[in-house]
């Protein structure tokens, strides 16, 4: 009698757990329907940034090279073959610091400060991709290279192309900043109107109050992972080569992960101004190392495992071997396990210093 009494006992305070992380998120869900700003940064915001950057660069010619000459320079064989290329862009220029100041800004790609010697003297700064190119050109004209003798064939494959690398990032950097973002400063905003405070002297767990946030991240996602994957694949034509419900799992993984470091930021910060500092201080290191623009094995190698363990890079890594290569279970196995880490411990961490005042 006694053990059963108990086991109804556990299931019933079962159900009140249940219970209370259930009226906590569709509290959660409704609160932030009720703020158009941050709809706008969850859902619109991603669909404008992954359009322009999209059509920017799905397809087009090469970008123009532009050379930077002084105003005295004569016309020779050099300037005449550069002039009557339309990829190239000659700039005159008063004097040398001109000219300097131009390369240095980056408003020309190559400084031509003799173009009568010979060879021409060159000047440019070789860490450019488009100094190279300019640079090349700059043969290609004085017949030292003929471009017509190099067998070129142009990357237009599905799946080959930079959209195609570019969207699968900008889908994980979209899904890391609403993550963070969004319950970073619900938690603060709530703590700086004292509202948190008040939450102290009810019976509600302090587990059951996080755990609504994610839940309540988890529902919004569903609506932004459709419409960001239907843009890319309908009107950017990104291939998903892989499992569908393969490739959801992984992005409410990855974004679960996103909202438990969203917790552990905001479980003490007081102020907006200073959730905003943390937020921006857990995300710049994924913004720049974790490969959404190009890739992070452009780092040294000696800084590749640390860039490989931020949750950012494995979700990034994860999500462009389910689309562009159709990979498996096994083939994401470490990508999983390094998201999966990224969740269990900053939420655990985050139910042992939340504090609510």
């Amino acid at each position: 009698m006694a053990s059963g009494h108990d086991v109804s006992r556990g299931a019933s305070r079962q159900a009140l757990r249940w219970k209370e992380v259930r009226e906590l998120s569709r509290h959660r869900t409704l609160a932030f329907i009720r703020q158009p700003e941050a709809v706008f940064w969850v859902f619109a915001f991603p669909m404008v940034l992954a359009a322009v950057l999209g059509f920017a660069f799905q397809s087009g010619e090469p970008a123009k090279s532009h050379i930077a000459l002084l105003e005295g320079a004569h016309a020779n064989r050099l300037l005449e073959r550069l002039t009557a290329d339309e990829r190239v862009e000659l700039t005159r220029f008063p004097d040398v610091a001109a000219a300097e100041r131009a390369l240095r800004s980056g408003k020309v790609d190559l400084f031509l400060t003799d173009p009568a010697a010979s060879p021409p003297a060159l000047r440019l700064d070789p860490v450019r991709a488009e100094a190279e190119s300019a640079r090349l050109r700059v043969l290609v004209a004085l017949g030292e290279l003929d471009e017509d003798a190099l067998a070129l064939d142009t990357v237009e494959e599905k799946g080959s192309r930079y959209v195609d690398f570019l969207f699968p990032g900008l889908l994980g950097m979209n899904l890391m900043g609403t993550g963070l973002w969004a319950i970073g400063f619900a938690i603060a905003e709530l703590r700086q109107r004292k509202i948190l405070k008040r939450l102290l002297v009810t019976p509600m767990r302090k587990s059951s109050f996080l755990a609504s946030f994610l839940v309540s991240r988890l529902f919004f996602l569903v609506l932004e992972l459709v419409l960001l994957t239907a843009f890319g694949f309908w009107v950017l034509d990104v291939p998903l080569r892989g499992s569908i419900v393969l490739f959801a799992l992984v992005s409410l993984l990855g974004a679960t992960a996103f909202a438990g470091l969203g917790l552990l930021c905001a479980s003490r910060v007081k102020t907006i101004e200073g959730v905003s500092g943390m937020l921006n201080l857990v995300m710049m290191p994924m913004w720049l190392g974790s490969g959404v623009f190009f890739s992070y094995e452009r780092f040294p190698d000696a800084v590749q495992p640390l860039l490989r363990a931020l949750p950012l890079t494995a979700l990034n890594d994860a999500l462009r071997e389910l689309m562009l290569d159709g990979s498996g279970v096994r083939d994401i196995l470490p990508e999983v396990l390094v998201l999966a880490l990224w969740l269990v411990v900053p939420f655990v961490v985050a139910l042992r210093v939340f504090r609510w005042s």
